[in-house]
């Protein structure tokens, strides 16, 4: 049988595991752009529940009712992306499943795993073949199967997980995307690294940590250290920085890794011919940074105070929640945006409040919550701008204190003409009707970087070279920015179009945009209204809207 402080435990190592190994998840990303952010989504979502469980008062006699239905609410409103959101689906399912129940049998855990996977595919309008869906709807099959064969509650959730680990490698087969990028399905991946991390408890008595003494950096460098209490931080600074090795150096690195063990926790010392790259917790940066110029040159420095981190962190999740206001008006917009020049551009059409995200940095279903109910509005409209971001505003929907309406905005200039089309005049239905249509009339075009070589549907792909996508879909690759946007304006402008608008990037300087500007002028001699604004957003140099 699974008890209550069986599958609370179980659920923290599932999302220790999800955490060590969220970097690789990530890069199963189809395209090789910087947003492939599915293991970073699965990983903040699930470790929004082990947050809550580890605030649990202590109960050893917790039933697996009390412990699913705890674990069902912190993912809903953790939930962030799409593949996050699916997971609190099949989670508030499987809670569903242990509703009256003390602990589960075999049999149970079957059937809450099936109502898991039914609640999932009652949320996806047009769920798709080749996904954490069906990675997750076989492993239901695989538990149903074993149930009925009588074995035990752990037996039957390692046949889940066996059937879900060989449906994950036919995903290529069934999704045409994945064989011509070469990867399986990440969503899945992640869904079958949580079941691994729960079995290992499940089998040992031992929770996953969430480290072993070598964190894996992103490919930013950055460790994610999120406490689950500030005094989890035994040390206050996050130290971090690359040594270029002085070809004169003899010092071993072993000895620096020996030395930082003595100041701090946490370390990380990885090496090759030319550099070195650090990782230490500790009291005493300064130190650490010393031990590292005996080596050579110092790069990439960074020195965070986790301690601060924790609590600004924790000073904002209050604020949240004591932030909600009585309605004065009858119609609010909640709109969602990362870079300052964006986030004004939708204060400047009306939006009441500008929630920070977007690409590799999808808001949860709480963010999102938040920002709602501290609109003065009766009814709220959400524009996600992100196709990623749709699921996690629509779970704010039945959890809301007022009615929450989200259009289905899947870009910035979706979500810019959709909010052009708000009149505060007209009654509901009609309003989300003009709302949604206005969206449906631009179309988006994406200038950004890959973030590493890869071969798809048969182009090779080196890191660094720009991407030029209409739609989301890959169309060409370029050398240099600019050119690339002014080859894909040529193809997303049409006879009909009438207005050109470009989001210019943070990493774009003032010069770079009017060159653009000049070249698109000259490019389109006057046949569309051109307009070149600073976004400031991250990931994309430009962002493209043709009207």
């Amino acid at each position: 049988m699974i008890t209550g402080e069986n599958l609370k435990n179980a659920v923290l190592s599932g999302a220790n595991n999800i955490t060590r190994q969220k970097q690789a998840v990530n890069e199963l990303n189809v395209f090789p752009v910087p947003d492939g952010d599915t293991g970073t989504n699965m990983s903040m979502t699930i470790t929004a529940a082990a947050k809550t469980l580890m605030n649990l008062d202590e109960d050893e006699n917790a039933t697996v009712e009390k412990i699913s239905q705890t674990v069902a609410s912190a993912l809903l409103r953790g939930a962030r992306g799409n593949s996050g959101v699916i997971l609190s689906l099949l989670f508030r399912g499987f809670a569903a499943g242990c509703k009256g129940k003390e602990a589960l049998d075999g049999a149970g855990v079957a059937d809450a795993l099936a109502l898991g996977v039914e609640a999932a595919y009652k949320a996806v309008l047009k769920p798709t073949e080749g996904t954490i869906l069906t990675v997750a709807r076989h492993a239901a099959r695989g538990a149903a199967e074993a149930a009925a064969a009588g074995k035990d509650a752990v037996e039957v959730l390692a046949e889940a997980r066996e059937w879900a680990s060989r449906t994950l490698e036919q995903t290529p087969e069934m999704l045409p995307v994945l064989k011509k990028a070469g990867v399986v399905d990440a969503g899945g991946k992640g869904f079958v690294v949580i079941l691994d991390g729960m079995l290992t408890y499940l089998r040992t008595g031992e929770i996953v940590p969430e480290t072993d003494g070598a964190p894996a950096f992103g490919s930013d460098g950055v460790v994610d250290t999120v406490a689950l209490r500030e005094e989890d931080i035994t040390f206050t600074y996050c130290t971090e920085f690359i040594v270029h090795r002085d070809p004169n150096a003899t010092r071993d690195p072993i000895k620096m890794r020996a030395y930082l063990e003595t100041i701090g926790d946490s370390v990380v010392v990885v090496e090759d011919a030319d550099i070195i790259k650090v990782h230490v917790h500790t009291d005493n940066p300064g130190k650490a940074i010393q031990e590292g110029l005996q080596y050579g040159m110092l790069d990439r420095l960074k020195i965070d105070n986790m301690r601060l981190q924790y609590r600004e962190q924790e000073k904002a999740t209050r604020q949240k929640q004591h932030q909600k206001v009585a309605p004065e008006k009858r119609y609010g917009i909640v709109a969602v945006a990362a870079g300052s020049g964006l986030a004004d551009i939708f204060r400047d059409l009306g939006c009441d409040q500008v929630v920070e995200g977007g690409q590799t940095m999808n808001p949860s279903t709480q963010d999102i919550l938040a920002a709602v109910e501290v609109t003065p509005a009766e009814e709220v409209f959400v524009l996600p701008n992100n196709k990623n971001i749709i699921m996690a505003a629509e779970q704010a929907v039945p959890i809301a204190d007022r009615k929450v309406h989200v259009i289905r905005t899947k870009t910035i200039p979706q979500g810019v003409s959709a909010a052009l089309a708000f009149d505060a005049s007209m009654e509901t239905e009609p309003l989300i009707e003009a709302m949604d249509a206005a969206r449906k009339t631009v179309a988006t075009g994406q200038i950004t970087y890959a973030a590493r070589d890869s071969d798809f549907d048969g182009v090779k792909i080196r890191e660094g070279e720009i991407l030029a996508l209409a739609e989301g879909k890959l169309e060409f690759t370029e050398k240099d920015p600019v050119r690339a946007a002014v080859r894909l304006c040529r193809k997303l402008v049409k006879d009909t179009s009438q207005f050109l608008t470009v989001f210019y990037g943070a990493d774009v300087t003032e010069e770079t945009a009017g060159q653009l500007s000049e070249a698109l002028e000259k490019q389109f001699n006057g046949a569309v209204e051109i307009s070149v604004i600073p976004g400031g957003q991250p990931v994309y140099h430009f962002i493209l809207s043709v009207e």
